[in-house]
């Protein structure tokens, strides 16, 4: 059992030190009565679950998932995590999503091959955090590259697996050009998804920024013995930075969170903050890259995004292993240390998250040791 290092901040509005054109500076220590209000202050202690390792050697676990419903092979309380890497270390050709329980079991959900799928994903397989489950159908993007860069991916898809495993639908087009994370809501028969993209015009670029990346949503329907299908598409956020990585394959618009007020939160990665998109389920138009919650302070280049119970927005940082706990009103609150491995300490190690059944802790993956864990 690894023990975490707690830092408690004070709720100085970062956003609008960054607005004024000042250096945001780092918020001084809170007092023990205000950690009482956030959500992660009340856990002190991280636990291994799992290695996410599966038969074919697939490493780098990405998206984060939590089982709501028994149905199929989807069992209530454990997590799928997807794999955007093979055994041989290179991004975007990961195929797997396990299943882990909370005390540790692991099997494989799905192993997905191309030569198996309804039709042609374009570019390939290669899994990402873009992992949801919705009305018992599990979707996951798919960002694939032939040989671990960018150079040689493809636009990739979003696959549909039935709750046993099995491909049953795909959609490509629409927009859809690496989906790198997603989330989504049930509304009756129903379904919104959020998806981000990252490579809109990253590829040609060549290494050099582009501010291309989107956010679309998807309507979707639902109804027993059909397959789900798309009912619409809109692009409600665009303009992101995006830029190609050797370390980080793409650098681009990352986790997405839905509020209860129906604002989606974007961990806007390349620049270094965390922005929203008012009016996420009704607007018709794009909000370009919304409007700057919180930047800089805490914030170490934020991937994975949940939005946490008592609403708040919770980031874990690619560039030194922290989770960081933000207000809507871009207050950062808290900061826990997940992880100290590489160089520098915590680099590179983080990515998807999700919030544990009941508020329990916090569900993460570790890529440095290719691990499942829980803040709690």
């Amino acid at each position: 059992m690894r023990f975490t290092r707690f830092i408690a901040l004070a709720t100085v509005g970062v956003s609008a030190v960054i607005a004024t054109g000042l250096m945001a500076a780092v918020p001084s220590l809170a007092s023990p009565h205000h950690l009482r209000h956030t959500f992660i202050g009340r856990f002190h202690r991280t636990r291994l679950i799992a290695s996410t390792v599966p038969f074919n050697g697939d490493v780098n676990p990405y998206g984060v998932a939590v089982v709501r419903h028994n149905l199929g092979r989807l069992r209530r309380g454990n997590v799928l995590v997807s794999n955007f890497n093979n055994k041989s270390n290179l991004q975007g050709t990961g195929s797997t999503i396990v299943q882990i329980t909370p005390h540790g079991h692991r099997t494989v959900f799905a192993h997905i091959w191309q030569s198996a799928l309804p039709r042609r994903c374009p570019g390939g397989i290669g899994l990402t955090t873009a992992l949801v489950i919705v009305h018992g159908w599990v979707i996951v993007g798919s960002t694939p590259s032939r040989d671990g860069t960018v150079a040689t991916s493809g636009p990739g898809c979003l696959l549909v697996l039935d709750n046993r495993g099995r491909v049953r639908e795909l959609f490509t087009g629409h927009g859809i050009n690496g989906p790198w994370d997603a989330t989504a809501i049930t509304q009756g028969w129903r379904g919104t998804l959020f998806v981000t993209n990252v490579l809109n015009g990253t590829k040609a670029a060549n290494g050099r920024v582009v501010r291309r990346g989107t956010v679309l949503r998807f309507r979707l329907s639902f109804h027993p013995g059909r397959l789900p299908r798309i009912t619409n598409v809109t692009r409600i956020g665009s303009g992101f930075f995006q830029q190609s990585s050797a370390s980080a394959f793409v650098i681009g618009p990352t986790g997405v969170g839905l509020a209860r007020c129906g604002s989606l939160y974007v961990a806007d990665t390349g620049e270094n903050r965390i922005t929203v998109i008012p009016h996420a389920l009704t607007r018709v138009t794009s909000a370009g890259t919304g409007a700057i919650v919180s930047q800089g302070g805490f914030l170490n280049g934020p991937l994975g995004l949940a939005i946490a119970p008592n609403g708040h927005v919770l980031t874990v940082n690619s560039g030194d292993g922290r989770i960081v706990e933000t207000t809507p009103r871009g207050r950062q609150v808290a900061t826990k240390f997940l992880d100290r491995s590489g160089s520098p300490p915590g680099a590179g190690a983080l990515f998807g998250l999700a919030v544990a059944p009941h508020g329990a802790g916090v569900y993460y993956v570790d890529d440095a040791v290719n691990t499942l864990r829980l803040l709690f």
